[in-house]
């Protein structure tokens, strides 16, 4: 099948090919762009009429490749596109959570496409940091990856079908292992950020951030010590969406064979209000461990402990990286705001403490 680049690419003969598999006998008839941007990806929501298909849905959600030419060389590069192509075809329809009804998801080592249920006209809705029921949405968040993780967890499909799954997020299976030029890039960001906010920024800012670029390659090893799991790899609040009671998650690009505590800290550390953060962490690492412990999986609290204040340097990395780069990734107001809550989440945990402590 021929992987579409260019939205214009998105032709009825094309979507006709591409829904034989779950709807044999399809034909489109016609194609309607009704958004498209991009971002770490290509987004295309598209209208669609059939002749003799009754029952199919009048939209789709479409990823592709990033319509900046250097942007998509950046993605080619890493394979994260790669990656979350290969995870829906693999494991999403038995994923413990709501996701986008998968209609296509295909790879050829390079290039990806998807073609995703459209949550919009499905009645879902896309929660913020600012909704009156975010304390109830992050119990369930946490919960949610409690039992993705639990079913994934020292899994020994990770040698079988999984194999492809990376070792390290956001490096894909075309690099899974995370190469030299990757770190020094994760590095670069960060550096940036440094110039560009540390005159701004709490003292713990440039405290973790000083660390991590001196230590990138050793921090990228402390993350990826400990039991592992499938991890979501990017769980922050814009990749999430509700459907009625239920939480789903969405953009698993960076999905990764890694410690299931490295989710829970980047969620509660860039996407939770301060205070909600505060007022039900505890709780939440007890209610975690207490869902993995009905599953089989047997975590003791002090490694917990120790993991959430490593893996929140993970999340400041992360939300740091994206302000550092303005409106490239995400909006610059949405990249600051989760880099002030991440970086008094490293402050409130001393995250710089227990980072020079495993680095000694």
């Amino acid at each position: 099948m021929q992987i579409p680049v260019e939205v214009d690419e998105l032709t009825p003969a094309w979507l006709t090919e591409a829904l034989q598999p779950k709807a044999p006998g399809v034909e489109v008839t016609g194609v309607e762009v009704l958004d498209a941007h991009s971002g770490t990806t290509g987004r295309a929501r598209i209208a669609v009429t059939y002749r003799g298909a009754p029952g199919l849905p009048p939209s789709f959600f479409v990823k592709l490749a990033p319509f900046d030419p250097k942007q998509r060389t950046f993605i080619e590069q890493n394979g994260i596109g790669v990656a979350e192509a290969r995870l829906y075809a693999t494991v999403g329809a038995e994923l413990p959570m709501r996701v986008p009804e998968i209609w296509l998801a295909h790879d050829d080592g390079t290039g990806y496409v998807m073609i995703l249920e459209d949550l919009v006209p499905a009645g879902c809705r896309f929660p913020s940091a600012k909704d009156p029921d975010v304390a109830e949405r992050t119990v369930q968040v946490v919960e949610g990856l409690a039992r993705l993780h639990a079913q994934y967890w020292e899994s020994p499909r990770f040698d079988t079908d999984l194999r492809w799954v990376p070792t390290r997020a956001g490096f894909g299976p075309i690099d899974p292992k995370g190469s030299k030029k990757m770190a020094r890039a994760a590095g670069g960001f960060v550096r940036r950020a440094l110039d560009l906010f540390g005159d701004e920024m709490q003292p713990a800012f440039m405290d973790v951030g000083t660390l991590y670029v001196e230590r990138t390659a050793d921090v990228l090893d402390l993350w990826d010590e400990g039991e592992r799991t499938l991890i979501h790899g990017d769980p922050h609040m814009g990749n999430l969406f509700t459907d009625g009671p239920a939480i789903g998650f969405l953009d698993w690009a960076m999905t990764s064979h890694s410690p299931g505590m490295r989710d829970v800290a980047y969620f509660l550390g860039n996407s939770v209000p301060t205070e909600v953060r505060r007022s039900l962490q505890d709780d939440l690492l007890v209610r975690y461990r207490e869902l993995l412990a009905e599953h089989g999986v047997e975590i003791d609290a002090a490694t917990v402990e120790a993991q959430y204040r490593l893996f929140a340097v993970y999340s400041w990395v992360s939300a740091t990286s994206t302000a550092a780069v303005g409106d490239r990734w995400q909006t610059a107001a949405v990249g600051r705001g989760g880099m002030a809550r991440s970086t008094q989440t490293v402050a409130d945990l001393d995250s710089a403490g227990i980072l020079r402590e495993l680095l000694a």
